[in-house]
């Protein structure tokens, strides 16, 4: 089966959506002004939160943290805090950032995520830009662009090789709570300043940190959650569970 698509420059995929980025379009990002969130999840190390399906690329992308008497592997996403208009989109619905966009932005209508087919349906783009006259982006299933296949590859490989930075982030800022992967998201909006200097600290230093990282367990993360049978199941393995979010954070439900 062969999916069609061409941008037709509606701006609806500007419009109040978190995207993923980089810790290298973390920091540009800052500095132009833009709000960033951090979005955690986490789940533990007995499989608890993914579907067995997922877990190797969901263990591959999280830092394995202590959780009371076990083990949580806790996934960090930085993204850019777009609750209404993406700040860099113009008036004329074209990105003011064009040639140093996201790497989420240049690989759309796909995802980081591989465990996420391509849906027409889950998109916001109107019905002309999947029209049978447009380019095959997919072919049964598969991406068949040479360079969007080389810009999802480096999207996951970074998302995968920043994890011990993104942690040492977090833990600096004094984010210790996920919730469990499938649940929600525990999301926090640091002051910005703080947030780039706190990056940047890191970048600098991370030859020196990451080994650490990569090998400890020291950190002690909770969990949140708010349905019954998930924290029942959080006692009986004994993980931290955590009743509040630091930093003012807010927990979003899925």
């Amino acid at each position: 089966m062969d999916i069609h698509f061409a941008c037709t420059n509606c701006g609806a995929c500007c419009r109040g959506h978190h995207i993923a980025l980089t810790l290298g379009e973390a920091v540009p990002w800052l500095r132009d002004d833009g709000r960033l969130m951090v979005l955690v999840e986490a789940f533990l190390e007995n499989g608890f939160g993914v579907p067995e399906v997922q877990r190797e690329h969901a263990q591959r992308r999280s830092a394995r943290m202590r959780c009371g008497d076990t083990h949580a592997y806790v996934a960090i996403t930085l993204a850019a805090y777009n609750p209404g208009v993406c700040q860099f989109l113009t008036e004329d619905k074209r990105c003011g950032i064009y040639d140093r966009r996201p790497l989420v932005c240049r690989i759309y209508p796909f995802e980081i995520n591989p465990h996420i087919p391509l849906r027409q349906e889950f998109k916001d783009c109107p019905s002309e830009a999947w029209e049978p006259t447009a380019p095959v982006i997919c072919r049964n299933g598969r991406v068949v662009n040479d360079e969007l296949l080389r810009l999802i590859e480096r999207s996951r490989q970074a998302d995968r090789d920043e994890i011990a930075a993104k942690a040492e982030i977090c833990r600096r800022l004094g984010i210790d709570v996920a919730a469990v992967k499938g649940d929600g998201f525990a999301t926090y909006l640091p002051a910005p300043d703080r947030l780039l200097a706190t990056i940047e600290d890191v970048l600098n230093e991370s030859s020196a940190i990451v080994p650490d990282l990569q090998t400890s367990s020291l950190q002690n993360w909770g969990l949140h959650a708010t349905r019954p049978e998930t924290l029942d199941r959080l006692a009986a393995m004994k993980a931290s569970v955590a009743a509040t979010l630091p930093m003012n954070g807010t927990f979003i439900g899925l």
